[in-house]
């Protein structure tokens, strides 16, 4: 968000310079590893800059607000029913499109990653089988090594912007932060190879934030007619040309993306609600409800074709599936304490997990800043390292008998099974190569199995808890698709299946079913969600009597977790810097007004409703605007003694400016214009683009003396608030309404008084901003904490 009024943007070179020269100087407080990603500049007329991908860029807010000026309300009043019918049946369409290109694209990816990693760790198990130990490991490391060079130099090479989940870009955008490139074609395509190479290499990553990311470019690209180069013009499509109906079809995507990873579409639409979303009303629920469905029914058939060998390796596998609804659920009052156990845990790891993540992300950014060849580096050394412990430490863990009562085929040699063989002799198998030579989906579903109480073993529980412990805090970050709940799940299940042991016949739950609560409980403690993960694992377990104790368990992690640290999407977004409003005030946001931090920023910037165009230029070169205010003489009748009073008309964006001098729409002389005059010269369609720039429009010396009718083009319905507002209150406004700008005014009008005071973009109103102008709210800060 270039900073809306601000008349010294500082450019992104001298502020890399500043941030080494902080560097050199040695002050602890700017050491890289104690300070965000990107370091602020601490004042209120900032340029802000975030970590987008592998570049620092410039943020700009987006325009979510209806910009209600002549044009629009022309052609609102001039639409007929049948256009009116387009536009609601194209929404429909879009978001049926978003739900089946999603389904399908979820399906190959999922088809491709248990054919590749489940053809290659068949060959693995040959090698070991035959004792051929050493060819075994380099065939493992070899293969995994290349699938990952593939992941990262197309994340590294093409699409910087496709690495990790993608997750937290897409709550910034949500919230009114336009994140560059992060929904392009190139991004989807690489998020897509991406993500089935880096999973089937074996890292500690799941497919599911890539699959939320994927949904949402998906939506992008649909909304606007294709890529940025070759988009569509098709006329229906200039309905979608504008930033609310964007942003509507990037939450429809967003919960598809949740619903392809984990087949549950209410688990979606709660999760675009809860999590995602920073603005929702009841039609977009409709909405996404519909394109979460449309998955559900995708999904269930790819798995109903593929049930019969029809799909290589795909087949009951691919999706998390756990279905206990045959599972005879018991438990009484005392088994509330080990549940309230677990979810005490939960929240204490959720939270150390975010901690100790936040700390290594530092790090690997000063590797990253290094280059291209640093950033790849990294991931096959994580691609290494996780290859060597996959595959040697399940020779650690000793050999089991088979129980002759089971059913199931035991040792397994095939291709699913719960009891791989491994290096065990005949009629005994590994349970720690039951979880680490498998795809990632079936290990959940192997640690999730209920009725084998005695299958895993403390101690091959206890060394896998701790493998993906570590290495998903290592894999996190690297260069490639990666996405955190399934690290999560797998982290969370350990714990809750050991405690399930350790509790023995004390309690009547399953320890299947206390792998699902301990995963449920990392996940809350870890991300913070209640209400969308109770109903995502309530549709993968398919049992209501689960509800109770998964609800205690959300509950008691998430009051614990936040009891430390913010969820691990917030600490992300800081790192990045991106400008996240959040939804809560700080307390003493109540002590200072909107008039007091209209005091700190520069001069507002205003102009005329019938201006010069050399004016106009002018202020366009030497700011950074993106709204001015548009402030008239205000008429009054002949002899009234109210002389020099102007009046707020409205507010023009800089876009729109840009477009008048593009058009050369000018007038030899000041005067007003008339309906008719500008319609034939500007549409409404021409006020959606904003792809043109100042330093593409070229205006003569002549041209400059003469005048341009903004009067057509301003907002006459921008939000307004008085000068005595409380900051918080203005934020709970900014955020909920979806601002870019908020117009201040004045307690007191009348002559000699300016009709407005100053603007409010989202750069004010952050926390951090706001406390480094004002430092004396922060030492009251401190003394509420403390007392």
């Amino acid at each position: 968000m270039v900073e809306e009024q601000s008349q010294h943007a500082e450019p992104a070179r001298n502020y890399m310079e500043g941030q080494q020269a902080d560097e050199e100087q040695g002050n602890p407080e700017n050491n890289s590893l104690h300070r965000p990603l990107l370091k602020r500049n601490l004042t209120l007329s900032s340029s802000p800059l975030a970590l987008v991908g592998a570049k620092v860029s410039h943020i700009e807010s987006l325009d979510y607000e209806i910009n209600e000026n002549d044009l629009f309300k022309q052609d609102w009043r001039s639409r007929s029913k049948v256009q009116v019918l387009q536009y609601i049946f194209l929404k429909w369409t879009l978001a049926f499109l978003v739900g089946l290109l999603t389904g399908v694209i979820a399906t190959l990816i999922n088809l491709a990653i248990e054919n590749i990693a489940g053809y290659k760790l068949l060959v693995v198990a040959n090698y070991i089988e035959k004792e051929s130990y050493l060819a075994g490991f380099i065939y493992f490391t070899t293969a995994n090594f290349l699938l990952t060079l593939v992941a990262s130099a197309l994340c590294v090479c093409f699409a910087p912007t496709a690495a990790g989940p993608g997750i937290p870009e897409i709550k910034a955008y949500l919230n009114g932060v336009d994140t560059p490139n992060m929904f392009g074609a190139t991004t989807l395509m690489v998020k897509i190879v991406g993500s089935i190479g880096a999973v089937s290499a074996g890292l500690d990553l799941g497919k599911e934030g890539p699959l939320v990311h994927i949904g949402a470019c998906l939506a992008s690209l649909l909304g606007q007619g294709g890529p940025d180069n070759y988009r569509l013009r098709w006329r229906w499509l200039r309905y979608f040309n504008n930033d609310r109906d964007r942003r509507d079809l990037i939450t429809c995507g967003s919960s598809s993306g949740v619903c392809a990873a984990f087949r549950s579409p209410v688990g979606g639409v709660l999760f675009a609600l809860e999590e995602v979303a920073t603005w929702w009303r009841s039609a977009l629920l409709w909405r996404t409800f519909f394109s979460t469905a449309v998955v559900v029914v995708v999904l269930r058939l790819s798995m109903e074709y593929c049930k019969n060998a029809s799909c290589g390796l795909f087949g009951q596998g691919g999706l998390i599936l756990f279905d206990v609804s045959d599972v005879s659920l018991r438990y009484h009052v005392v088994d509330i304490i080990p549940v309230t156990v677990l979810g005490v845990i939960g929240g204490v790891l959720g939270s150390l997990y975010n901690y100790l993540l936040h700390k290594i992300l530092r790090v690997y950014n000063l590797i990253n800043e290094k280059g291209k060849l640093h950033k790849l580096l990294l991931s096959l050394t994580v691609s290494l390292f996780t290859s060597a412990c996959l595959y040697g430490l399940p020779f650690l863990a000793s050999c089991t008998p088979c129980d002759p009562s089971l059913q199931e085929a035991c040792p397994t040699t095939g291709r699913v099974g719960n009891f791989k063989q491994f290096n065990c002799p005949s009629g005994h198998y590994n349970d720690l190569a039951t979880l680490l030579h498998t795809t990632n989906d079936d290990a959940v579903r192997h640690i999730f199995s209920t009725n084998t109480p005695t299958e895993f073993q403390y101690f091959s529980l206890t060394i896998f808890f701790a493998l993906y412990c570590i290495l998903g805090l290592f894999t996190f970050g690297i260069a490639v698709p990666s996405g955190l709940f399934l690290p999560i799940i797998l982290m969370g299940s350990a714990y809750g299946r050991m405690l399930g042991i350790a509790m023995g016949d004390y309690t009547k739950i399953d320890q299947g079913l206390y792998a699902v609560l301990g995963a449920a409980s990392l996940m809350a403690g870890s991300m913070r969600m209640t209400v969308s993960l109770c109903v995502i694992f309530l549709e993968l377990t398919n049992n209501l009597l689960l509800l109770p104790i998964t609800m205690l368990v959300l509950l008691i992690s998430k009051t614990v977790g936040d009891c430390f640290n913010p969820s691990i999407y917030e600490i992300i977004l800081d790192l990045k810097g991106l400008p996240f409003l959040d939804a809560h005030p700080e307390p003493w946001m109540r002590n200072i007004t909107v008039g007091e931090l209209a005091d700190v920023k520069p001069p507002v910037v205003t102009l005329r409703g019938i201006e010069k165009v050399g004016r106009i230029v002018d202020v366009l070169r030497n700011t950074t605007h993106n709204g001015f205010p548009v402030v008239d003489d205000r008429e009054v009748p002949v002899g009234s003694q109210a002389l020099g009073e102007r009046e707020l008309h409205g507010l023009v964006l800089r876009a729109h400016l840009v477009l008048l001098l593009k058009k050369k729409w000018f007038l030899q002389e000041r005067r007003r214009t008339e309906e008719w005059e500008v319609r034939e010269k500007i549409t409404s369609v021409d006020l959606a683009e904003r792809s043109v720039k100042l330093e593409e429009v070229a205006v003569t010396k002549n041209e400059m003396e003469m005048y341009v009718d903004l009067h057509p083009l301003t907002n006459t319905t921008a939000y307004t608030v008085v000068e005595t507002m409380s900051v918080a209150k203005a934020l709970v406004l900014f955020r909920e309404v979806g601002l870019r700008h908020m117009l201040i005014l004045p307690k007191f009008q009348g002559s000699g008084v300016s009709p407005v005071v100053g603007i409010l973009t989202r750069q004010d109103l952050r926390a951090h901003n706001i406390l480094s102008a004002f430092p004396h709210l922060e030492k009251a800060k401190g003394s509420k904490k403390g007392q």
